[in-house]
């Protein structure tokens, strides 16, 4: 037997499609910006204003510590044994990095006199900086949402995003303010899950709902061309968008992860044999949106009209996602509304 689903979602999809492919319910589109050399070492200064900055906010997380940490922009990068020092115009002390390639930094006032440079032995255009705030008790597979907050403004205060360039400069604290880039849709802060992703779910107490597709996989919007000035270059399967910006999600949010390699599960929908090959579900649904990642995996991306209303009556649109393996197969898929 056909299963029910498919049995009718090809002329729903294929109204849905007549409208515009994406983005008609995100809001005004994310902003991604792409770098036209590489990033330089980091800036001292700027590293201790976002130390401050953690100081000044620590209420978002108060039970957690701010640690510094590294993670590959190539595949070709090698963190086991990478050494930091900074580097000033007559010092020059190392920094110690922990083995999960974690760091913090000393306070040295004549670092900051000298403007020195956090300087990796790695070539810095190989790594991607974040600020890592974790409050104790949160599982494994989940963040909590008052520390992606806090992350996002020493991250931003500590100059750690690196696709931001000087052609960019007249857009000025749009992607420099931390205020800014952390309470706005438009907001580019990527965060980076431990393990390629499938999907995220938000839980608040007794509200739970997923995250739009459009806030996973650096929203879906990178090419070949453009992600080698993302700093998701390799782990775009690992990255994700969290709604800093909407306090209707209190600090207490947690987000639960859910990876590629776990199993399916109850929110997840089953998807009949003679579907499940990529050839049948293109037969079957038509053309996809299709994300490709470097380990073969594909998330085939189909759209449909939400039956929630929109305050002011513009149509609004739900999305089926499938996860297709190396071989060509559905590991799994989920709707973002059930119908």
């Amino acid at each position: 037997m056909r299963h029910p689903f498919l049995f009718w979602l090809p002329a729903v999809l294929a109204a849905a499609l007549t409208c515009t492919a994406r983005g008609q319910d995100a809001g005004p589109p994310r902003v991604t910006v792409a770098a036209t050399r590489d990033p330089v070492d980091k800036s001292y200064r700027k590293m201790i204003a976002g130390m401050d900055r953690f100081e000044r906010e620590h209420a978002l997380a108060p039970q957690a510590a701010l640690r510094f940490e590294l993670l590959p922009r190539l595949p070709s990068t090698q963190l086991d044994g990478i050494t930091l020092r900074v580097a000033g115009d007559t010092l020059s002390l190392p920094v110690a990095v922990a083995p999960d390639h974690t760091f913090t930094l000393e306070r040295n006032a004549r670092a900051l006199a000298e403007d020195a440079a956090l300087i990796a032995s790695s070539k810095t255009s190989t790594l991607t900086w974040r600020a890592r705030v974790r409050s104790p008790g949160v599982p494994a597979n989940m963040r909590r949402l008052g520390d992606l907050r806090l992350e996002c403004k020493v991250g931003v205060q500590a100059g750690l995003l690196s696709n931001n360039a000087q052609l960019f400069a007249w857009l000025g604290e749009l992607f420099t303010d931390p205020d800014r880039v952390c309470a706005s849709l438009q907001g580019n802060y990527l965060f980076f899950s431990e393990r390629p992703l499938f999907a995220v779910t938000l839980h608040d107490d007794a509200r739970s709902e997923a995250l739009p597709f459009d806030m996973l996989y650096a929203g879906g919007t990178q090419t070949p061309s453009t992600l080698p000035f993302c700093d998701c270059q390799m782990l775009l399967d690992r990255s994700f968008y969290a709604p800093l910006w909407d306090r209707s999600w209190s600090d207490d949010t947690l987000l639960e992860l859910h990876y590629q390699d776990d199993p399916p599960n109850a929110a997840d929908t089953a998807v009949a044999d003679d579907h499940r090959s990529m050839q049948q579900m293109q037969a079957a649904l038509g053309p996809a949106s299709v994300i490709r990642f470097d380990s073969g995996y594909q998330a085939w991306r189909y759209r449909y009209p939400s039956l929630t209303p929109t305050k002011d009556g513009e149509p609004r649109y739900a999305d089926f996602v499938i996860l297709f393996g190396p071989d060509g197969m559905a590991r799994k898929a989920r709707l973002s509304e059930r119908l």
